[in-house]
């Protein structure tokens, strides 16, 4: 008897005992069907990408003038293209451009406009004005002409691309991060922290900054997005990745000779990109809404 009361008594309080916050936001963001989709999706462009070799039996690069433009078929799912190119084969391989200008370009934005966001909303004053100014006139430039500005700069390669889109990206995590310190640094959890003697640097990186990480990772994601567009469009402008690597955005702007003879040389291209931002913005509107505590029920 004392036994099942003891067990009674455990089982009531493992029900009782509340879930983290991480558990929390993980169920919903399991409940959003879109935001799964997406991750599913994510994840399998991902592994596409590190893969790559060991999915695809043919040589992106290897030319083959005897199958030039061959319609899609078992031997070539995604046809050929104008050298008899595997295209599904350097789909494929581009997925690896693609990606990498994505997650490195966004890691330069969040590694520069962090630190300078943080220090802009937690200092203020005269230096908090001075940023602002700053990021405000990098803002009032569109995001794409920026990009091919600096991509044409640094001269044309998938290095200098990651570079210029994350410079160009950077300005929006500069906004963000400032913004959500200024409201996150009157909270009274940092007034009591900033009372008992802290120094500003702890307070600032050990109170503010872990409560503004799921926003900033939220934009990060739909910044991925974003930074894949811009690539594909410097890489059509053959600002990007240089032929005969491939990537989606040169594969565009070769099938564009040939779109009324072998259309599949650009559908599968901007098939991939569609799908690949679709589902990163889906990723991250599920996320947005997962770490926003006034989503819970």
């Amino acid at each position: 008897m004392s036994n099942g009361a003891a067990t009674l008594a455990a089982e009531t309080g493992a029900a009782a005992e509340p879930a983290s916050p991480g558990r929390r936001a993980l169920r919903r963001l399991l409940r959003r069907k879109g935001a799964v989709l997406g991750l599913a999706v994510v994840v399998l462009m991902i592994l596409l990408a590190v893969f790559a070799p060991f999915v695809e039996r043919y040589d992106p690069l290897a030319i083959d003038y005897g199958a030039v433009r061959k319609a899609p078929s078992a031997a070539h799912w995604f046809g050929t293209d104008e050298n008899g190119r595997d295209v599904y084969a350097r789909v494929v391989w581009g997925a690896r451009a693609s990606l990498l200008a994505g997650v490195i370009s966004v890691s330069i934005a969040l590694a520069i406009g962090v630190p300078i966001g943080l220090l802009a909303g937690y200092a203020g004053g005269w230096l908090d004005s001075l940023i602002s100014r700053f990021t405000d006139a990098m803002l009032a430039i569109p995001f794409l002409i920026l990009a091919i500005a600096l991509a044409a700069f640094l001269g044309p390669s998938l290095g200098n691309v990651m570079v210029a889109i994350g410079i160009t990206a950077t300005p929006i995590f500069i906004r963000l991060t400032r913004g959500q310190v200024l409201a996150t640094k009157v909270e009274d959890y940092v007034e009591a922290a900033r009372a008992l003697g802290n120094p500003p640097l702890r307070v600032a990186l050990r109170h503010v900054f872990p409560n503004i990480v799921p926003p900033l990772l939220v934009q990060a994601t739909l910044a991925i997005a974003a930074a894949i567009i811009a690539e594909a469009s410097l890489a059509f402008l053959g600002l990007g990745q240089q032929p005969p690597a491939p990537s989606w955005g040169s594969m565009l702007n070769t099938s564009q000779r040939f779109f009324e003879s072998a259309p599949w040389m650009a559908i599968w291209p901007g098939a991939a990109i569609f799908v690949t931002v679709l589902a990163f913005n889906l990723f991250g509107d599920g996320l947005r809404d997962a770490l926003d505590p006034k989503q819970a029920r």
